[in-house]
């Protein structure tokens, strides 16, 4: 049986996981999940995963969630190209330094424009306050200033001349604010010069693919929320967390 990959691609980790495993040929099975109407929730996905999040993958009997260890359990057992996640031990913790730092600040900051901008409105029937989307965007400013000068600095990848895992991560982050029309790398050559290398190395067609759903999330919203009652109710909850 082919591993079987359950995902969203509105989410910044499923879309790290899914060009993964097409961009290395690894065969698997797509198993949409759809966090816009809270499929997660189900009592047929908790079975899966009690943690009611994606991605998850499922290889034969063994069940696997959270993105970073699934990305590196596939490198290491489809022993994928050693750019991904180098074998020298220094450059493999270089990846992993960036992998456990941007758990708690690129991630939330970039996903926390998106939230602004296109699930605010929405909860709220109006948008997000001036200043809180200033202090959004300040605060994401911020912490790219500490990705460029800790991380990538003056080279073409994070670790070196050759896209890794750390990159993939970052760039699907880097990815969800233009779900909601706002490019954090705009005015930045250094780093707007990484990206395009980043999608030059995954290959257009897939780094495009696999962004459609984000960056047509606000569309699909409005059209969601044009539907029976019931799906948009469980829309509005499972957004309302995020406002809290």
């Amino acid at each position: 049986m082919a591993l079987q990959l359950y995902a969203d691609l509105c989410s910044q980790p499923c879309r790290s996981v899914y060009i993964f495993l097409q961009k290395n040929n690894i065969p698997f099975q797509l198993k949409e999940i759809r966090l816009l109407v809270g499929e997660q929730h189900s009592e047929e996905f908790q079975k899966v995963n009690i943690l009611k999040k994606v991605p998850v993958i499922k290889d034969e009997d063994f069940t696997l969630a959270e993105s970073v260890a699934i990305l590196k359990y596939l490198a290491c057992k489809y022993q994928t190209p050693d750019h991904w996640y180098p074998a020298d031990l220094q450059k493999r913790a270089r990846v992993d330094e960036y992998l456990s730092w941007q758990q708690t600040t690129l991630r939330p900051q970039a996903g926390n424009i998106f939230r602004m901008k296109v699930l605010f409105p929405i909860v709220t029937g109006g948008p997000a306050p001036e200043d809180k989307m200033k202090e959004a965007q300040d605060e994401l400013t911020k912490v790219l200033e500490s990705f460029q000068e800790k991380f990538l600095q003056d080279k073409p990848f994070i670790i070196g001349t050759e896209i890794s895992l750390a990159d993939l991560v970052a760039i699907a982050e880097l990815m969800q604010p233009l779900g909601g029309g706002y490019d954090p790398l705009e005015g930045s050559p250094t780093l707007t010069a990484w990206r395009d290398r980043v999608k030059a190395a995954i290959g257009k067609d897939l780094f495009n693919k696999a962004h459609e759903a984000i960056l047509t999330a606000a569309e699909t919203l409005k059209s969601l929320f044009q539907g029976p009652p019931e799906t948009v109710a469980a829309a509005k909850a499972s957004f309302r967390k995020y406002f809290k």
